[in-house]
């Protein structure tokens, strides 16, 4: 059984901030991927950022030079560093993880159950 559990959404004023947080937990041989995905009303979820295991992170045009995501193997937790919001960052934000519960088993997608953004104008 895997859990990912989100925290720190939340409403805000264009131009202020929000820190997300993911803590991955129960059983978890390795994790390999580690990212934020989005998803406003009536739009498909799209990534936000995501981060290897070594550290190399990937960002969505939309959020480059405002959003940082950065991650800590040795808790299995990933952080979504928000700054200077927009009314359109506006979703519900969903940590994701690929892990591994074993070392024989295969790599599966998980997904916690997402925290609100609310940015208002």
């Amino acid at each position: 059984q895997v859990q990912l559990v989100e925290s720190g959404g939340g409403l805000v004023q264009a131009g202020g901030s929000l820190r997300l947080s993911c803590a991955a937990s129960g059983r978890i041989f390795s994790i390999n991927v580690m990212g934020w995905y989005r998803q406003a009303p009536g739009k498909q979820r799209e990534l936000v950022a995501d981060i290897t295991f070594g550290g190399n992170t990937n960002y969505a045009d939309s959020v480059k030079g405002r959003f940082t995501i950065s991650r800590d193997n040795a808790k299995n937790t990933v952080h979504l560093q928000m700054n200077s919001l927009k009314p359109e960052d506006t979703a519900v934000y969903f940590c994701n993880a690929d892990l591994r519960q074993r070392s024989y088993t295969a790599e599966l997608r998980y997904w916690g159950q997402g925290t609100q953004v609310t940015v208002s104008s």
